[in-house]
């Protein structure tokens, strides 16, 4: 038999779903109040692109449960057009995606002042893929400070969008069409004409905005986690990730890189678990630049 003390702690942990009013409509949020007498700090998700975003849900929900549990406030939200949240993909643009983070940001920051925390907690903003640089799109638009944590973040923008306008060309790779399809989405989007890849309609806006979207370094410097996953058994950040975190620390922030062995979630056929990520991460906020000399390039 459950106790009622123990319902009444399951009950405390459970998250709350609700809709935030933003622009003409409202987006889906999920929100995990932080586990213990104590906030450590402030999350907001910020959810991968297309089909990407799906097959990372799973381990999106189980490490922002572990977050919570671990004394952090998390706040999970549908971007406008995506899941379920209201609006079109293809009618959403760029800057109404960094304009729902900033909204997220805003309204977490708000909620975790409600529970008598007399000093200003860290916000973080987690980025996967796509994520990333529209946490950092987003980013700018916040008042100073907040954090970055990233996981699998892509080189550029153009290169996450080049990999997505392929699975369209993907289907044509046997009769040879395959770049002429590709060649008809860059007119396509050139000329301000929406598209529709792998069932998902795209904004010239949101697509022009992701090519123009770069992993370069805002100001002012914080802190900045990069966590890459492997499948091999010893591997280390990729020559990529490594000079970026070079560049970023060159501009002034403290930048760690961490790699976790797991697979590739975001894009398994089927749905898979990377359960080694989910600690790792939170050492990566509660670690801080304890945990260098271990983690870093």
């Amino acid at each position: 038999m459950i106790s009622s003390t123990s319902s009444a702690r399951a009950a405390e942990r459970a998250p709350e779903v609700f809709f935030l009013p933003q622009g003409q409509g409202q987006r889906l949020c999920i929100y995990r109040a932080s586990a213990g007498p104590a906030c450590l700090g402030a999350v907001v998700h910020v959810h991968a692109f297309g089909e990407e975003m799906n097959k990372s849900r799973r381990m999106c929900a189980l490490q922002a449960r572990a977050l919570a549990e671990a004394g952090y406030a998390v706040l999970q939200i549908d971007l406008a057009g995506c899941g379920d949240s209201s609006g079109d993909s293809a009618d959403a643009t760029w800057d109404d995606w960094a304009a729902d983070v900033q909204a997220a940001c805003l309204w977490l920051r708000a909620e975790v002042g409600k529970v008598g925390n007399t000093r200003e907690l860290p916000l973080w903003l987690w980025g996967v893929r796509a994520g990333c640089l529209v946490a950092l799109a987003a980013a700018k638009r916040l008042s100073p400070p907040w954090n970055l944590l990233f996981w699998q973040a892509p080189a550029s923008g153009q290169v996450l969008l080049q990999q997505f306008l392929r699975l369209k060309a993907a289907g044509n790779m046997v009769d040879g069409q395959a770049k002429v399809v590709l060649d008809g989405l860059r007119q396509a989007l050139s000329a301000g004409q929406n598209i529709e890849v792998a069932g998902y309609g795209v904004s010239a806006a949101l697509a022009n905005g992701l090519a123009a979207a770069t992993m370069a370094p805002p100001s002012p410097a914080g802190r900045v986690e990069w966590i890459e996953l492997s499948t091999r058994a010893e591997a280390a950040l990729s020559p990529v990730v490594t000079q970026m975190i070079e560049t970023w620390r060159a501009a002034g922030w403290q930048a760690q890189g961490r790699v976790v062995s797991g697979p590739a979630f975001w894009q398994t056929t089927e749905i898979e678990d990377a359960p080694a990520l989910l600690p790792v991460t939170v050492a990566a906020l509660s670690d801080g630049p304890r945990a260098q000399a271990a983690t870093s390039p």
